[in-house]
């Protein structure tokens, strides 16, 4: 496959037989010499030129996008696939590509089997007795051959097609009013602004045959967009040109819609109409099977479809394979016979293309990356209007399949992320994302916090070498759904000559990191900070680390070494002053040895302070939301142990909490009965997956070693329980909220139980 700038492969087309041939000949098609008249008798002059109008301008908004896009990158082969795939990722561009090339397919034996059709159906001597049937397979193989041996051919065969056109065109416009033309016994009732329109409509689609030759272009950059927008400006014209014309020769309006040749006996000479249809449904055949062929050998060399139909023969990598399959595809449906319930989805395929082709030029305008410099420069808002013109033609035509299509359309890119290999690309969807963050964090920055929308965001400190026992937990705190940051420690020096073994040290602690979080099916940000000390350059991370709002609110780290208590204490009363949650986990990291490995519960202990008891209330919902653990198999066991109050008054306010709070949690009220805390905790928590347990917080006053020496009786009065996760409520939230919904006047809003 060429690379960018090579040319070494292709025809090498100019802009005439390369762009302009193939997408003007698709545009002239059967609807004008059919259907102008009926379109007239339907609506009248005003709107039928209203329609041609907003018709075209649909197709010249996406011809300016498209030129945008062509004149911004080296268009190679796959045409609109190429363009979408290298913007918005192969998987979008597999969406459209396959589907559009497909529908090309199929579109080819629609137009065969109309030419052989119009062909039987002339009257003419001889060719009036042939079977319709044979004649399509007939000319199929014939467009078949050449299209495969010689694109070159091919098109240049599309020159006599265009002068037979041509001619039909002059003759329609030196006739006049028919003679002894009289009004039909019978016509249709007219129809309205919006049916006409999705008959009409197709008539304007077909740019994307000339768009799909951009492999074998000379120059792409300078051709797509002058030939396209040349096809669709000539279309335009003659497209308005013909109902003012018809406008004038027939004034009867149920003549027009009940004769669908009314343009022939308009003509001057009858039989050039009849070349023009047979010569406007052979190139529209012709464009399909060069265009659907070159799309899938492209779609092939990018790995989403198989080898076979990327190989290309000869020196202008002609797609033989593909295009044998293409064949293959139209035969079926001619053989078929009638499939005209599926023609509305050949459009629609079409039309999706449109709207996303013009998605990507308007995102490119938008974001305005350094690599966004086309040379011809559309504003985004035309994009725009393209995009939103092209998805609303798509339901006025047909609402069924339009949602058939956008379907199909989203099963291929499902698979196509699932399964074929993701290849770099330099694509905008992470200008697009960065986009998205930037304007999320406006929001975010500008929003007044709401206690309900409240998750952890954790910065989760580990040691190094990192344990993937500790990131499986992570997991769990996180609910599968939190930010989560990985952060570490390393030992920092001051000499310069091992400098550069350092920073390799420090690229290898992360690459590790990741390793471990990874085997633990954790979704997290590493960031490793060189310092002196560990505790200081922890404390340098949660004083530094984060972006706008986004600012971790949750530190999770395991229980400190004996001898760093006292750095830990410090540590801590730092996180209370920065208005950090703090969970400090206790474990076995032997998996048999932890009380995650059984059936447990998990049981969460307060003694009366509320924020305490709705943060650890929220950690238990995210333990039980899952995030690939099996915490959501756990019960919730709410535990109170009371000292002044009678049992029966604790467990109707506990009742009533569980109640307004929605937790599913089985209520447990004890009486200490005059014994420490953490006995009770230790009789009545052997079986639990996970122990929640408060944490005090520091007095304004209290000195380090004070809380250092609490910390230190609590963790071990509690040794013979595990696992245990101290849980202390430093940030500035009601977690009472969270819990809490509208009661009676009767009940006092956000009570826990004491």
């Amino acid at each position: 496959m060429a690379k960018d700038g090579d040319k070494g492969t292709g025809y090498n087309f100019g802009t005439f037989q390369g762009v302009f041939t193939p997408s003007i000949l698709t545009i002239i098609g059967v609807v004008m010499y059919l259907r102008f008249g009926w379109m007239l008798g339907n609506v009248g002059l005003a709107r039928a030129l209203f329609i041609v109008t907003i018709g075209n301008a649909i197709t010249l908004l996406t011809g300016l996008s498209i030129s945008a896009l062509a004149t911004n990158m080296r268009v190679k082969g796959g045409g609109a696939y190429f363009i979408i795939s290298r913007t918005l990722g192969p998987e979008a561009g597999a969406a459209l590509g396959l589907p559009l090339a497909l529908s090309q397919a199929v579109a080819v034996s629609f137009y065969v089997a109309g030419f052989a059709e119009a062909l039987v159906g002339s009257q003419l001597p001889v060719v009036s007795g042939w079977d319709p049937r044979i004649v399509g397979f007939a000319t199929l193989a014939i467009l078949a051959v050449v299209a495969s041996i010689s694109a070159d051919i091919a098109l240049k065969s599309q020159y006599f097609i265009m002068a037979a056109i041509a001619f039909s065109l002059v003759s329609f416009f030196l006739g006049g009013t028919p003679e002894g033309l009289a009004p039909p016994a019978s016509a249709p009732a007219p129809l309205g602004f919006w049916p006409v329109f999705a008959v009409f409509f197709p008539a304007v689609t077909g740019i994307l045959s000339g768009v799909g030759m951009s492999g074998d272009l000379k120059n792409p950059a300078k051709s797509i967009p002058l030939g396209t927008l040349a096809a669709i400006v000539t279309g335009y014209v003659i497209y308005m040109a013909v109902p003012i014309a018809l406008n004038f020769m027939v004034s009867d309006s149920a003549t027009l819609r009940a004769d669908t040749m009314i343009l022939q006996k308009c003509a001057r000479w009858q039989l050039p109409i009849l070349f023009g249809v047979w010569a406007a449904t052979l190139s529209s055949a012709v464009g399909s099977f060069l265009c659907a062929p070159r799309v899938l050998k492209e779609l092939s060399r990018d790995g989403i479809l198989p080898s076979f139909f990327g190989k290309g023969f000869g020196k202008s990598d002609d797609p033989v394979p593909a295009s044998i399959f293409c064949f293959g595809v139209a035969a079926l449906g001619i053989g078929l016979g009638d499939i005209n319930v599926l023609a509305p989805i050949l459009t629609l395929f079409n039309l999706s293309t449109y709207g996303l082709l013009n998605l990507c030029a308007a995102l490119g305008e938008m974001l305005k990356n350094p690599s966004w410099r086309p040379t011809f420069r559309v504003k985004s808002y035309l994009s725009i209007a393209g995009f939103a013109g092209c998805f609303a033609a798509m339901f006025m035509i047909s609402p069924g399949w339009t949602m058939v299509a956008l379907f199909c359309e989203g099963v291929i890119f499902w698979l196509a992320n699932r399964f074929t290999p993701h290849v770099g690309r330099d694509d905008m969807r992470t200008a697009i994302c960065a986009a998205l963050v930037r304007l999320s964090m406006r929001r975010l920055e500008k929003k007044a916090h709401s206690e309900h929308n409240w998750r952890p965001n954790l910065l989760v400190f580990t040691k190094l070498p990192p344990e993937a026992r500790f990131f499986e937990w992570a997991r769990a705190f996180s609910g599968g759904r939190s930010l989560v940051t990985i952060a570490a420690t390393l030992p920092k020096t001051a000499d310069k000559a091992k400098l550069t073994d350092t920073i390799t040290e420090n690229l290898e602690s992360a690459a590790a990191v990741r390793r471990a979080a990874a085997g633990a099916k954790l979704e997290a940000y590493v960031k490793l900070l060189p310092a002196a000390e560990p505790w200081v350059g922890m404390a340098e991370i949660v004083r530094t680390y984060g972006f706008g709002p986004l600012v971790p609110n949750t530190v999770l780290m395991t229980l400190p070494d004996a001898a760093d208590v006292g750095g830990f204490a410090e540590f801590l009363l730092l996180l209370v002053k920065c208005r950090r949650n703090v969970i400090v986990l206790k474990y076995r990291s032997d998996l048999a040895g932890d009380g995650q490995a059984g059936n447990g519960p998990i049981d969460i202990w307060w003694r009366g302070n509320n924020l305490n008891a709705g943060l650890m209330l929220a950690i238990a919902v995210l333990l039980q939301h899952g995030g690939g653990t099996d915490f959501p198999k756990r019960r919730l066991r709410l535990n109170m142990i009371i000292h002044r109050r009678t049992l029966a008054e604790a467990e109707s306010s506990m009742d009533e909490f569980l109640f307004d709070s929605r937790v599913n949690a089985e209520p447990r009220v004890m009486e200490s009965g005059g014994r420490p805390f953490a006995d009770v905790i230790r009789e009545n928590s052997e079986d639990a997956a996970l122990s929640l347990v408060g944490l005090r917080k520091p007095e304004p006053d209290e000195a380090e070693a004070d809380y250092a020496e609490y910390f230190r009786a609590l963790v071990s009065s509690l040794d013979g329980v595990s696992p245990v996760a101290f849980v202390l409520a430093g940030e500035e939230v009601d977690f009472r909220s969270l819990f809490a919904r509208a009661r009676t006047k009767k009940r006092k809003a956000g009570r826990y139980p004491e």
